[in-house]
């Protein structure tokens, strides 16, 4: 590697918690802060959108454990939040009558802790939990055992220090534990490698190992299926992002479960089961790449190869999600990025299948309640202009009871959806949505919004937003969500066509859409704006430095921009598997020619930039926004910065900051575009 790539002058932004780089964050974010909030847009934009957020209207999501609904709610009296629970009857009301479990505010304030609200996990069929507590936000917690009979920690219970730890129940008093043992317990991308039985009333020390992985692994990790009758303990190895191993433990016996590595496998009850990202050849029969395969799990394990076939994809299909209840399998399925529901059944050894009467538009979702005792699940429906809903319906029935409902925080009627394509670069027609105002007429040059993803297999589907409705669309945007290679929306071969070398293909989608935007009159390059976060940030800073007069403005939030150092930065190691290796001179070579933090240049022209991060994202390293912003502002170019000090990945670990960072990414975009 030519040593002049090693040279970075903005090295010392990465000390995250170092005073220089925490004085120079609070410079640039007062500079931000003062320009922004100075806008015509940004007070009124700010008080709605706290409204927005704290409104007691939105949907409380719940999960249901042993006859409770348990939701975590914030608002503008419960800024950290309260963890609260009601009965399935309360539930059906408008106002159901809600018992306060656990006010995280009174915690914080009698630990004098900043404590961020991260999950519960339950012990079946028991009043006992592990609740995750994060320090500002960030991936890593705090374990504590909770009873929330008694609404108390309990006495000498089962407590883990911060670390990324994963703990699952074996019985009331045994946990499957990978956490940070010491030197050499975690993996480089800083995640477990070893899982051990713990026992209560032991030191976390004599814990009993039970399977280690490599140092270069991604992670490991364990649980067990509390079914009657089925109470296997598996244990899993990442080796990557996109690789694992499922092994039984059956005592002292670990039996590693056949499957390609890059498959996912998991049990139902007696049947494993199988999803594909390749295709698979066994005993002469083809399964084709993105399929779902299920074969009974004692038989598999004892050699028989007898699989059903449960999903095949299409061109235009995918599977995008399992859910299972206590008698079905729920298979949400995506065709040309719109959901329908199939419903399977295991009678008498044959799969029956049944597609679920749903509305047939837009995103659905469907939840099983409890995969062990109910056949309950919730459906959630949504799209850019329906408010979300949430129903409760049942495996077997096309009956479902509307539970809850977003109210129209913006007026509809006025916009339209449409789903056109692009053409990329090599050909590839690119979907994109677009949503409108319907007098929106071609050449009008209204200020877009373009956002999109491209990465990890994830799919980008129609969703409401009310942050996004009254603070773009309310203000005359237009608003585009691309589907780009790289992402989900049509199975494992659209993700696999923009893996590592390949990855220019997600960004020629995103300029291709960009481009149609303009050759249809729907907007211009000074009008058009592109957003995106985490991967996305990636994106739009590639395609900024690829093609900067495409664009007016870029909103670039917690992103991956070093791509030279991303592998040595947090959880970075662990995407290699979706970037390649920079330390691979051959694979250098691709990601050399995208990588936005070596590719801007001082001669260059860009439009303006507002970069934001958090100092509590443990997950991709604030460095990379920070050194961006520096960088850039060093060769000249307009660029804004703005960092919160919590809120982890998600950018804001409350309402408060959310309503904050919401209010200056549109006043900036209305500044900048309107």
């Amino acid at each position: 590697m030519p040593a002049e790539l090693n040279i970075d002058p903005h090295l010392w932004l990465e000390d995250v918690a170092g005073e220089a780089p925490l004085e120079w964050v609070r410079r640039q974010n007062a500079v931000s802060e003062a320009e922004l909030e100075a806008t015509p847009h940004y007070a009124a934009l700010h008080a709605r959108l706290k409204t927005i957020l704290n409104s007691q209207d939105r949907i409380p999501y719940v999960s249901l454990h042993e006859g409770y609904y348990y939701n975590f709610w914030r608002d503008a009296v419960h800024v950290r939040g309260i963890w609260r629970r009601t009965t399935p009857e309360q539930f059906l009301l408008p106002e159901p009558a809600w018992d306060t479990v656990l006010d995280i505010d009174a915690l914080a304030a009698a630990e004098d802790e900043n404590w961020v609200w991260a999950g519960a996990s339950f012990l079946h069929r028991s009043t006992r939990c592990l609740l995750s507590l994060s320090r500002g936000g960030g991936d890593a917690c705090v374990l504590r055992e909770f009873d929330v009979g008694t609404r108390s920690f309990v006495d000498g219970g089962f407590t883990l220090p911060e670390a990324k730890s994963r703990a699952a129940w074996i019985d009331r008093d045994t946990l499957f534990i990978a956490t940070d043992f010491g030197p050499g317990s975690m993996t480089s991308s800083g995640y477990p490698r070893i899982v051990k039985e713990w026992r209560r009333g032991t030191p976390l020390e004599q814990a009993a190992t039970v399977f280690e992985g490599e140092p270069d692994d991604l992670a490991v990790g364990a649980a067990k299926d509390f079914t009657p009758g089925h109470e296997f303990q598996l244990i899993w190895r990442s080796m990557s992002f996109y690789t694992n191993e499922l092994y039984l433990r059956d005592g002292a016996t670990l039996t590693r479960v056949d499957k390609p590595d890059d498959a996912t496998a998991y049990t139902v009850r007696d049947q494993l089961i199988i999803e594909l990202r390749s295709e698979w050849m066994v005993d002469g029969v083809r399964y084709p790449q993105g399929a779902l395969l299920a074969a009974d799990f004692r038989s598999h394990l004892l050699g028989e190869r007898a699989f059903a076939v449960l999903f095949t994809p299409t061109p235009t299909s995918s599977l995008d999600g399992v859910s299972a209840t206590r008698s079905a399998l729920l298979l949400n399925e995506l065709d040309n990025v719109k959901n329908r529901i199939t419903e399977l059944r295991h009678v008498d050894g044959a799969w029956q299948r049944r597609t679920v009467d749903a509305p047939a538009f837009g995103t659905l979702d469907a939840s099983a309640l409890d995969s062990i005792d109910s056949d309950d699940y919730f459906l959630t429906v949504t799209d850019f202009l329906t408010p979300t809903t949430l129903y409760l319906a049942r495996a077997g029935s096309d009956e479902r009871v509307r539970l809850k409902s977003l109210p129209a925080f913006f007026d509809a009627a006025p916009y339209r959806v449409q789903q056109l394509h692009a053409t990329s670069a090599d050909g590839t027609a690119v979907p994109y949505f677009v949503v409108s105002g319907r007098d929106a007429a071609p050449g009008a040059e209204r200020p877009a919004l373009l956002y999109g993803y491209g990465g990890f297999e994830v799919s980008l589907k129609p969703f409401y937003s009310a942050v996004t409705g009254s603070a773009w669309l309310e203000q005359g945007g237009i608003y585009v969500l691309a589907n780009i290679r790289g992402g989900g929306e049509f199975g494992p071969r659209w993700h696999q066509a923009a893996l590592k070398e390949h990855r220019q293909r997600a960004f020629d989608d995103f300029i291709a859409v960009a481009e149609d935007l303009a050759a249809r009159g729907l907007s211009s390059p000074r009008r058009l704006g592109i957003m995106g976060g985490s991967n996305g940030g990636l994106l739009v800073g590639a395609v900024m430095a690829q093609r900067p007069e495409l664009f007016g403005a870029v909103v670039c939030q917690v992103p991956l921009l070093d791509m030279r150092r991303y592998h040595q930065l947090l959880a970075g190691a662990s995407w290699m598997g979706e970037y390649g290796d920079p330390d691979d001179p051959a694979q250098w070579a691709y990601i050399e020619r995208y990588s936005p933090y070596q590719n801007v240049r001082a001669a260059g022209r860009y439009p303006r930039v507002l970069l934001t991060t958090s100092t509590r994202d443990d997950r991709v390293h604030p460095g990379h926004a920070r050194k961006m912003a520096a960088l850039m502002q060093d060769q000249g170019h307009d660029v804004l910065y703005w960092e919160n000090t919590e809120g982890g990945h998600a950018g804001a670990a409350n309402n408060a900051q959310q309503a904050q960072m919401w209010a200056l990414t549109y006043a900036f975009l209305l500044k900048q575009l309107a």
